[in-house]
């Protein structure tokens, strides 16, 4: 019976650490954002279907991949009003060219968005990895301007690029015009 209070409190203890974690990982990520000079890497959102695409896809025709869900759709429109009820300034928006990155990245509203094939779906062109991986480092290492930059990809390569694995819609904040690697700030889940 002892065992199992002490269990218990150890579990509570625990979840509190977490959470408090989470907090102070979320208020780095607003404050890095809110100073600028910082990209944020964001998962698309809500897409059904698994990892990857059916077979068959084909990256120009959105018929044949995975697609944002109402729920998607609905979450990228609530995460570009946060960022902008926020004072978040995005001065540049990339976006892998697959669909449901390119969608998120759209009803978000905060700019142009741009494609940018360096950040296609590393689990589709596994064979890709290292020169794909190796090229979102140089944009992100590259990265000078003023505001922050966004970047709408893949949770695998935002995982490839710093060991996160984000969900859905996640932020991940990482330094910009670190040329000596990407290094994670802080994260974000708006939905």
């Amino acid at each position: 019976m002892r065992r199992n209070r002490f269990a218990i409190v150890a579990l509570f203890l625990g979840l509190a650490t977490a959470a408090e974690i989470a907090r102070a990982d979320e208020a780095a990520a607003w404050s890095a954002l809110r100073a600028g000079r910082h990209v944020a890497l964001m998962r698309h959102a809500d897409a059904p279907g698994g990892f990857g695409d059916p077979p068959g896809f084909r990256v120009e025709d959105c018929a044949t991949q995975r697609n944002l869900s109402a729920k998607g759709r609905a979450d990228a429109k609530r995460t570009g009003a946060r960022l902008k009820s926020e004072g978040i300034a995005v001065e540049q928006i990339l976006a892998s060219p697959w669909c449901r990155c390119m969608d998120t990245a759209t009803l978000l509203e905060l700019g142009p968005v741009e494609t940018a094939p360096t950040f296609g779906n590393v689990v589709v062109l596994r064979d890709q990895t290292e020169a794909l991986t190796a090229g979102a480092r140089a944009v992100i290492g590259k990265w000078n301007g003023l505001g922050n930059l966004l970047v709408v990809t893949h949770g695998a390569n935002i995982s490839a690029l710093t060991g996160i694995s984000p969900a859905s819609g996640e932020i991940v904040v990482v330094r910009g015009g670190n040329a000596g690697g990407v290094e994670p700030v802080g994260r974000l889940l708006l939905d």
